[in-house]
């Protein structure tokens, strides 16, 4: 499971962008998306590098929490 922040995450379509982007990724598993925390938790085993990039190329840039 890897948790990122993505603070430029601040509405309803932002939030289904973040869930489309991560969504589509292989070993994503189940994405979670807090709009109010600005927080995304992915629990499949998706590299966080990954993660990272698929936000950045939708326009989100993100940061890892807690990788595990």
């Amino acid at each position: 499971m890897t948790t990122l922040t993505v603070p430029d995450m601040t509405c309803g379509h932002c939030k289904a962008s973040v869930l489309s982007a991560l969504s589509g990724l292989p070993d994503a598993g189940a994405v979670e998306v807090d709009l109010t925390a600005k927080t995304v938790t992915v629990t499949g085993p998706a590299r966080p590098e990954a993660l990272i990039g698929a936000l950045d190329a939708v326009g989100f840039p993100a940061s890892v929490i807690a990788p595990t």
